[in-house]
């Protein structure tokens, strides 16, 4: 299935995990994209498994300005224009939150939620000129359910859905269409690596309610690809303003 044929996509996190499954499946679907992250390594990594050429690359740290907006102008440049934007880029740092440093607070903040805001803003000029623009955000379970030791994680993905709901009203009538994307229980860079992520003496037992429901464990971060790629299609032309929840029934 091509329903995605020339539509021009920038994707950010696209170095690994659910950003990288992101960009090939709208590649699958016949895409041309836009691939940024921080890592040069990962981007080579993810260019290699595409094996197309309507991918580009582009490192980027979405917490700075001048840095989130040299990405979405030189993705634009290339493409001609924007059809959408998913920001996938994110960081997860836990802490007992009477121990959490205003460093890492704001570091998490600053790619999450500071990130999302930078590269959407940049790119919304583009978007609205393409009559039906998308931006998909990232927010996440952490945002509606109780997640301990994850404060300052849970704070900028739950400023990430308001500010989505936001760009939802503002612009709808101008075509634009805004959705949160709220994965958990999903194999990612993040989830694989929680265990370095936590405090030394994390409570394990208080974070059991994250695994999935259903059957066959944590699934791969495809699962969450196959979703982002209808939210950027036509197949969702009447989806703004909401959360879709991709977690197998662990937050009910």
């Amino acid at each position: 299935m091509e329903r995605l044929t020339d539509r021009r996509i920038l994707v950010t996190g696209a170095a690994s995990g659910i950003g990288r499954a992101t960009v090939l499946r709208l590649l699958a679907e016949g895409a041309r994209v836009a691939a940024a992250d921080v890592s040069d390594d990962g981007l080579k990594e993810t260019e290699a498994l595409a094996g197309s050429d309507r991918i580009t690359t582009h490192r980027v740290d979405v917490s700075d300005e001048a840095s989130a907006a040299g990405a979405v102008s030189a993705a634009a440049a290339e493409f001609g224009g924007l059809d959408a934007l998913v920001n996938a880029a994110g960081i997860l740092r836990g802490a007992h939150t009477h121990e959490c440093s205003l460093e890492l607070w704001n570091r998490v903040i600053g790619v999450n939620l500071t990130g999302t805001f930078l590269m959407t803003r940049a790119a919304l000029p583009h978007l609205l000129e393409s009559g039906s623009g998308v931006v998909v955000n990232f927010s996440s379970t952490s945002a509606f359910f109780a997640h301990p030791f994850m404060a300052a994680y849970s704070a900028s993905k739950g400023g990430v859905a308001s500010f989505t709901h936001s760009l939802a009203q503002e612009y709808g009538k101008r075509g634009l269409r805004a959705v949160n994307m709220v994965p958990g229980g999903i194999s990612s860079g993040i989830t694989d690596n929680i265990g370095d992520l936590m405090p030394a003496d994390t409570d394990w037992e208080l974070l059991l309610k994250l695994s999935p429901a259903l059957p066959g464990g944590i699934p791969g971060p495809e699962k969450v690809a196959g979703v982002v790629a209808m939210l950027v299609s036509d197949d969702a032309a009447f989806i703004t303003g909401t959360e879709i929840r991709v977690d197998g029934g662990a937050h009910q």
